[in-house]
């Protein structure tokens, strides 16, 4: 069965190509297009529903103790008010999803997951819980929305208080409704998060499309704004099969603390998530093989053409840990591509 966010209708009123995604009706694009929507939050601002994603609730006197078992990360020095990334991974190193963690006080916890991974998820944590922690599944109580771009502080801050360090929050108001508004997104662009009750969506979502710098976009440009900013993705840079080690989330693992899998990603690190700039005619996408001199070194995960940078590009995992200005070979459907190795991310902004 597929599901409409609270938020369907104002898609399908701007003619929004509708697809099923991750169990959701979803825009792909609007009549504006995949480019030009990446280009306005890479200049200006877009506005996403990302209402499909899941939301949980760690509560009570051990709520800490279970975040940092189930997860990669170490949550015990995060204020209330900040945000931290973190991994979910199997007895075996291999990643179940990766997610955000939202520190509310003292023993409360929110917890972001991908949307296609909502029950896997859900089903998995409530089979790790130990000790005093309410858990609950509370995605069905929220919408959200992202507001990403340059502009985006300046169009958000005209109607409520904004958090002002990156991965923080605040609880606010916006037209008179309660929200919880977080400095994040997955765009690698200065931007919000919005969360909202869903009856409460579709106004603020009118709203902020008033301004005419604000352009709705689709999941077609969320994904190649994400990959221009070498942000992995669940399914692509990481799963079951694929360590957090493995993918370059070195920064999300704390291997100086107890947590499921520690002891086989320590085990493993047989690959490494690279960049490549194609400089042939063609563009890579997912599961390309790479060869250098003639050897095959791995295959691609994600690949695109990146309109900000104006070129193709691709995310892979290899057999090393190769150095930029590498140059490599990528088999796109029978025939050879030139590229070379890259350093990640291949869009930074400027803080």
């Amino acid at each position: 069965m597929t599901f409409k966010t609270p938020l369907y209708e104002e898609h399908v009123a701007l003619d929004g190509r509708i697809v099923d995604f991750a169990g959701y009706f979803l825009p792909v694009q609007y009549p504006t297009g995949v480019i030009k929507e990446h280009m306005a939050v890479r200049e200006k601002a877009g506005l996403f529903d990302v209402s499909h994603m899941g939301e949980v609730t760690f509560k009570g006197k051990d709520a800490l103790a279970n975040l940092n078992y189930i997860l990669t990360n170490d949550y015990t020095n995060l204020k209330p008010g900040r945000v931290r990334y973190g991994v979910m991974c199997y007895e075996d190193g291999g990643c179940v999803d990766d997610l955000i963690v939202y520190r509310r006080g003292e023993d409360d916890f929110f917890v972001v997951v991908n949307a296609s991974n909502r029950f896997k998820d859900v089903e998995w944590m409530k089979a790790h819980l130990k000790g005093d922690v309410q858990f609950e599944d509370v995605s069905d109580a929220y919408a959200e929305i992202a507001l990403q771009g340059p502009l985006s502080g300046e169009i958000l801050g005209k109607y409520t208080e904004l958090p002002q360090k990156y991965y923080s929050f605040i609880d606010t108001e916006i037209l008179g409704k309660k929200v919880m508004v977080s400095q994040t997104g997955y765009t690698g662009e200065y931007g919000f998060e919005i969360y909202c009750a869903p009856e409460d969506a579709p106004e603020i979502w009118r709203e902020l499309l008033k301004d005419e710098r604000v352009t709705p976009c689709g999941l077609g440009s969320r994904d190649t704004l994400r990959l221009e900013a070498s942000m992995p993705l669940y399914g692509h840079e990481m799963d079951e099969t694929i360590s957090p080690l493995e993918t370059g989330l070195d920064f999300g693992v704390k291997m100086n603390k107890d947590f499921i899998g520690r002891d086989a990603i320590a085990a493993r690190h047989n690959r490494h998530r690279i960049g490549i700039k194609i400089t042939g005619r063609g563009i890579a996408r997912e599961h390309s093989d790479v060869f250098l001199d003639g050897k095959l070194i791995g295959h691609t995960t994600s690949g695109t053409h990146c309109p900000y940078l104006k070129g193709a590009y691709a995310m892979a995992l290899t057999d090393e840990a190769y150095e930029p200005g590498t140059k490599v070979e990528v088999d796109v459907r029978g025939r050879r591509i030139e590229g070379e190795v890259t350093a990640l991310p291949f869009y930074k902004r400027e803080r």
